[in-house]
């Protein structure tokens, strides 16, 4: 690892790659993760990436990206992604990415709230095999570096202008490394939350740094819990059953074996209904019951699910499974432009971490990975069209690197900064929506 580089990206899931991937040849780029290189949310995404089919689909497409977020997100930011799919798919396929096919041709599935078949998908393991390829295609190119087990301890700036990152190895070393950009594509705050999808490991931290150097936040409460991941009593990471097995037919039932919602409403409606429900029959779990899909369709596209089910012990195909809300995905997080550039100058945030106004409220199934790809995308572009950047005159002078000793205590004080502000933009709204 050198001390500079024209880019440094944070993160190695779909959006800190594709970005590195969408810059030119000539760039030195730097991307840093903090566990090993595979270690990331993006990984684990199972349902698959929504696509603009054609113009017929657009007004609903659209609808149904705004009713998921209950009208709150931004219209040119949905318009952007929306508009973007068919040349983001066209970009995964040169990478080597395959989805569904019959007869040569691409298998639209549909999940809740989507009113039209438009999503990709590869197996129950989409996420995988995008981000698979992607970081294999970064890691057959020679300006690309990639550091696996480096977290990222601070931002090197001054007067609102950022210049390098400080990064902790995995025995504690620090080292102040100088970028022209910084992109920050670390993922969600999963690891703050008890019961979560995500990696433990992924904690919000740009989140932390944001708020300690006075880079503008949006919408930190919009956490987004997943109605049905696999109940379980043991601790650790939860176990996600996909919004589209629901899609295809699997209904919940209560305790008594009854339905009790519509399936096919957002998210959170979804999850409300679950909680309900669990308080109202005094239990844990509700169940999920997938004997409306056909038995070829769950082991076929479901083929994940499927077998980690049975490896708890519940067979889909025989018996109904139990299922629990769990935080899943984070709407809010550091603001960006259209262009992904945050309130600091040389400082982007794409994916997860960012808060681009796609999502509102609530995310519209399957749209995370397109609104990470389209964005880093964007990102990329608009670093490729600045024609200089600010340079640090003594780079060194700018970060005390004494500073950083007791690392244990700082990363907990990150945790505590990010669920502080989440409680707190919980209680300002809480307030706002009572008057």
């Amino acid at each position: 690892m050198d001390k500079k580089y024209d880019v440094i990206i944070v993160g190695s899931g779909v959006a800190g790659l594709f970005c590195a991937l969408s810059l030119p040849r000539e760039k030195k780029i730097l991307i840093i993760s903090k566990d090993a290189l595979d270690g990331c949310d993006s990984f684990l995404a199972q349902g698959g990436i929504c696509v603009l089919r054609d113009e017929d689909d657009y007004d609903a497409y659209f609808e149904d990206t705004m009713r998921a977020g209950h009208y709150e997100n931004r219209k040119e930011s949905v318009e952007i992604m929306i508009r973007s799919s068919q040349e983001i798919i066209s970009d995964l396929v040169g990478y080597g990415v395959e989805f569904e096919k019959k007869d040569g041709q691409f298998v639209y599935t549909k999940e809740g709230a989507h009113s039209n078949n438009r999503i990709l998908f590869h197996a129950d393991i989409t996420g995988k095999e995008i981000t698979s390829k992607l970081l294999a295609r970064a890691q057959e190119r020679d300006n690309i570096t990639m550091m696996a087990h480096t977290t990222m301890v601070d931002w090197v700036c001054k007067d609102n202008v950022c210049y390098g990152i400080v990064v902790a190895d995995m025995d504690g070393k620090t080292t102040a490394i100088e970028g022209d950009v910084t992109v920050l594509a670390c993922g969600g705050l999963g690891g703050v939350y008890p019961h979560s999808t995500n990696y433990r490991h992924i904690s919000g931290d740009a989140l932390a740094l944001a708020m300690y150097h006075n880079v503008k936040l949006e919408n930190c409460d919009y956490v987004q819990i997943h109605p049905t991941t696999l109940f379980s009593n043991q601790s650790g990471r939860s176990f996600l059953i996909s919004e589209s097995v629901r899609g295809e037919g699997a209904v919940l039932r209560d305790k008594n074996g009854e339905r009790f919602t519509d399936e096919l409403q957002p998210r959170d409606v979804v999850s409300k209904a679950i909680f309900a429900q669990m308080e109202k029959d005094g239990t844990e779990h509700v169940w999920l019951d997938f004997s409306p899909i056909p038995e070829e369709e769950i082991l076929n596209h479901f083929p994940n699910i499927y077998q980690r089910c049975k490896q708890a012990g519940y067979d889909p195909l025989k018996t109904w499974v139990p299922v629990v809300p769990a935080q899943h995905y984070f709407m809010g997080g550091i603001y960006v432009d259209k262009d992904s550039k945050t309130t600091m100058e040389q400082l982007y945030a794409v994916g997860e971490t960012s808060c681009n106004g796609v999502h509102g409220r609530n995310r519209l199934a399957s749209n995370s990975l397109l609104e990470s790809l389209v964005f880093a995308k964007r990102a990329a572009n608009d670093i490729v069209n600045t024609n200089s950047f600010k340079q640090a005159e003594d780079f060194e002078s700018l970060v005390n690197m004494d500073g950083y000793e007791d690392l244990p205590s700082i990363m907990e004080n990150y945790h505590a900064m990010v669920v502080g502000e989440i409680k707190k933009e919980e209680n300002l709204r809480a307030k706002k929506e009572a008057i």
